[in-house]
Order: C-alpha cells, then structure tokens, then sequence
C-alpha cells in the first residue's frame, strides 16, 4: 500500500482488493478526478490495463472482454457526463449477466446541486441496471 496521501493509498488497497476478487482486467477512460485509481490499477500487476479515449467505446470494449472471458472486468472514468456514456453497456451487462464493475470518479459531495462544472448526479445515474451501488464518500 501507498501512504504518500489519503487518495492514493485508498485507491491503491481499491485495487489490490478488486484483483483479490479476479479482476483481471482494467479500461480506463483517463480524467485528473480518476487519476489516482488509474495509476493505482497501472501499479497492481495481477491487472492488466487498457486505455480508451472515448467513454462509450471503452465501455462496450470492457463489456465483450468480460463476455468472452467470464471475468469481471473494472471499468474506469472520471466525473460528469463521462460516466453517462458507460450506460448503454451497463444496461447490457444487466440484461446478460455479464460481471462488469463500473467505478466512477465522482466530485466531492459539497459540490452536488449548486452548479459546480461536471456535476451531475452519479448516485442514482445507472438507475436498476445495477445489482449493487456504493459510494466510498470523502476520505
């Protein structure tokens, strides 16, 4: 584990629990608010990483990885509208029970329904395609 800072030691133990759980893959869709668990995967060499530029298209990508492999694959972006584009894929992966583990890089809570730039909410985003939803909350 890295202690250099809250962020990154808790990305960094994040990480370490999700190749634990047979995380294998990672498909980041790089932002500065998802940097810390994105080089906290890049770090964790059980899992490989892949980086898609384009939200939708890493998505689908993460999704027929899981597909063909049966493994849950993470799925990686920052905040904001960013992780609107993980949605069509979410919703396949509901409907086909395929193990897809979205993780999004959300803006502090104090920034939420005041108007702050890339800030929609992300709690209740994916609505019921998801089987489960946590947020980790500030550190």
């Amino acid at each position: 584990m890295d202690p250099s800072n809250r962020n990154t030691a808790l990305c960094t133990a994040f990480a370490e629990e999700l190749a634990r759980c047979g995380v294998r893959l990672a498909v980041i869709s790089p932002g500065s608010r998802s940097t810390p668990l994105a080089l906290a995967l890049f770090r964790q060499d059980q899992i490989e990483v892949e980086v898609a530029l384009d939200e939708r298209s890493a998505s689908f990508y993460a999704l027929g990885a899981a597909q063909a492999t049966c493994t849950p694959v993470a799925l990686v972006c920052t905040s904001g509208t960013a992780a609107a584009n993980f949605h069509p894929a979410v919703a396949e992966a509901d409907l086909s029970a395929i193990p897809l583990i979205v993780l999004t890089a959300d803006r502090p809570p104090e920034l939420r329904d005041i108007g702050a730039g890339q800030a929609i909410d992300q709690i209740k985003l994916f609505g019921d395609s998801v089987r489960w939803f946590s947020e980790v909350g500030s550190h």
